[in-house]
Formats: structure tokens, C-alpha cells, sequence
């Protein structure tokens, strides 16, 4: 009857929400279903990100060192707080605060961590990753995110994420309504400026805890005086047998406003205990936490070059989190892409980690 009731919301929700539902294949290195307590895979090519609670969440990393995730977003692979997925598992002391928003139309998580135990080179000011990318097949390449916010795993269409050395954040919209559709609230295209400026909110350092919110306004909406809006676009040009530029040349310092946050919780600093499982992993392909071997050596999947864009998710963006009312108006600059892998098996470590805290102007959609 659980199975039966479960597939019943999910059919329910697929009806209501074409637009938001993912209808795009699921990507070639990853699992056919998100699920917990799979192999710890430490040179998974698994591009299946879950983003489901404080303590049970997904990130992107690159594979292998030596890379900036700005050169190489098409190449990221899943890194999770728990074995799932037959993705890799992030190691314990790598996620310094991690804060959690639920809304009406989207779930976010933010944070602050140490992105060199996750491959991400020191200094690295990071990347956009995002369901379109470049080809059309996703930054990166069939990469796809689930969450089970609404009772049941469900493949969400629109997502954006910042990753960076020191910061990150995802955003995976899982509603839409008349005003802002999923692949506005997720906008994908101002890819330049960063997490506290693209997901406004608490990026509080030692801190973890979880909230709901009201929905922010989208990225690059600013409410007029008068009720209407203006929409900063990014300034780019298109370069070829007939280039344009499109965007504005002055930026907003920051979003319109952080969204009021209620029922906040706060938790204890995250904890997997899979460190000494990790770190042997990488090492000498030996889990001696548990006996088990890992098998080492280099993934498989399927590898293809990013945008080549480069965004700054970390501080450097010189976005302020408390932003004001900003003007900002552009030409309509259209996506030119549409959407679109060592192991040891042991039953799954509970991890305590933080959510997130909004506060401020709020949007009611």
C-alpha cells in the first residue's frame, strides 16, 4: 500500500506540474532511482544530486583534481553527505555551515565548506552548474537532481548551483505558478555573480539549521514603485558571422531583498563518520574502517566540456547578502540550450547536518 500511495503522488504531482517534473532522460552514469545506503564510491561518476533534508543532501565536485570548476563544469560528478546514489560520500570536517530553505517553490540549501577535501583546488572561485549548459545536455553533462520535499522522490526539471573552494548553494524549484515558472525562479543564465547574490540568504559560518520561507524573488527581478518590474540581465556578447551583446553594463550589488523565515531549527555540527573510510579510499583503496575492499582507480561516464563560463560562489562575488531595491533594465537575453561514476558496502551513518535561515523582505507567490 506504501509503494501504491507513492506512485499515486507522484502520478498526481506529474499531472499538476508539467513544467516542473523533469521529462528529460536521466543521465547515462547514474542510478535509474535516488536511494540511500548504496556503495561508498570514491571514484563514482554518478551525476545524480538529491537535495532532500539538513542531513541528507548532494553537491557537485569535480572528479579528479587540478581543474577549476569554471573550465570543467560539464565534468562534475555528485558528492553526498550519505552513501546514496552511487555517488561519492563527502568527507567529514568538509562542510563548515550548511542552512536549508523550504518555500512554495523551491527547496535551498546553502553553505560554507572546505571544497579541497572534495577535489576543488585551493582558490578555486568556482563555477555554475545547471540542467542546460552549453550542448543542451546539462552542466554537468546528464546531470539530474531529485528531492523528495513533496512526500515522494520525484526528477525536478529546473535547478541552478555556485560551487566554489569555500562556498555553495543549490536551489532545485519544484513549483511554479502564474507569475514565475520553475525555469524562472531557476534561472540559470546569470551565471557570473555568485551564490549571495543569485540565492540571497544566511551564509553564517558554524552554523546549521533549517527553515521555512517565502519564496525570493527571481534572480535579476526587482520590484518598481509603480507594481511592475525590471529585470537585470547579464551583459554578455555573442561572438561569430554576426555577433551581439545583450545585457547592461551597470550591476545591481545585490538581490532585492532576503525572504522572511519561519519554523528555523538549529542543528548540531555535521558528522557522517566516514572519514577514516574516505580518506582510505583515496589513499590505498583499502576501507579499514570496515574491512571492505575499495575498488580504486579512474571512473567511467561520459565527460564533455562546460560553457567554459566562470562564476565567483564564494565571497568574491561582492554580492551583500541584505541587499536593497535596485533598477536595472536590458534587452531579453533568450537560453540558447534547453535540458537535456573504490566501493564498500555498509548500512548508512547517520549524519547531523545544518539547514537554513532566511530573513528579511519577503515575496508572497
Amino acid at each position: 500500500m506504501l509503494a501504491l500511495s507513492s506512485a499515486l503522488l507522484l502520478a498526481s504531482l506529474v499531472n499538476a506540474q508539467a513544467g516542473v517534473i523533469s521529462s528529460g532522460p536521466n543521465g547515462p552514469t547514474n542510478p535509474a532511482a535516488p536511494s540511500l545506503d548504496t556503495p561508498v564510491n570514491q571514484t563514482s561518476m554518478s551525476r545524480l544530486v538529491s537535495l532532500n533534508s539538513y542531513d541528507d543532501f548532494c553537491l557537485w565536485g569535480p572528479p579528479v583534481a587540478g581543474d577549476t570548476i569554471g573550465d570543467t563544469e560539464g565534468e562534475q560528478v555528485a558528492w553526498c553527505t550519505k552513501p546514496r546514489n552511487d555517488a561519492r560520500v563527502i568527507p567529514d570536517g568538509t562542510i563548515t555551515s550548511v542552512h536549508v530553505v523550504k518555500t512554495p517553490n523551491y527547496i535551498q540549501i546553502q553553505g560554507l565548506l572546505d571544497g579541497t577535501k572534495m577535489n576543488i583546488m585551493a582558490g578555486d572561485q568556482g563555477g555554475e552548474l545547471d540542467p542546460h549548459g552549453a550542448t543542451g545536455e546539462g552542466n554537468p553533462v546528464g546531470g539530474n537532481v531529485t528531492s523528495n520535499v513533496s512526500g515522494a522522490d520525484v526528477f525536478y526539471e529546473e535547478w541552478m548551483s555556485f560551487m566554489s573552494v569555500d562556498m555553495f548553494c543549490l536551489r532545485i524549484c519544484t513549483a511554479e505558478n502564474s507569475t514565475y515558472s520553475a525555469a524562472i525562479m531557476c534561472q540559470h543564465e546569470i551565471d557570473l555573480l555568485g551564490c549571495q547574490w543569485v540565492m540571497p540568504g544566511d551564509y553564517t559560518d558554524d552554523s546549521f539549521t533549517t527553515c521555512d520561507a517565502d519564496a525570493a524573488y527571481p534572480p535579476g527581478v526587482y520590484p518598481q514603485p509603480d507594481g511592475s518590474t525590471s529585470t537585470f540581465h547579464q551583459r554578455f556578447t555573442v561572438t561569430g558571422t554576426a555577433p551581439f551583446t545583450i545585457g547592461v553594463t551597470v550591476t545591481p550589488s545585490a538581490a532585492y531583498s532576503i525572504p522572511a523565515s519561519s519554523n528555523c531549527v538549529t542543528h548540531t555540527s555535521p558528522s557522517n563518520g566516514l572519514a577514516a573510510i574516505v580518506t582510505a579510499a583515496v589513499s590505498s583503496g583499502v576501507a579499514s574502517a570496515s574491512g571492505a575492499a575499495i575498488t580504486s582507480g579512474t571512473g567511467t561516464g561520459a565527460a564533455a566540456s562546460g560553457s567554459g563560463t566562470k562564476a565567483a560562489a564564494g565571497v568574491s562575488s561582492g554580492a551583500s547578502a541584505t541587499g536593497a531595491a535596485a533598477s536595472a533594465t536590458g534587452t531579453t537575453a533568450s537560453s540558447s540550450a534547453v535540458r537535456g561514476e573504490s566501493r564498500v558496502s555498509f548500512s548508512s551513518a547517520m549524519l547531523v547536518l545544518g539547514a537554513m535561515v532566511l530573513g528579511g523582505g519577503a515575496l508572497a507567490i
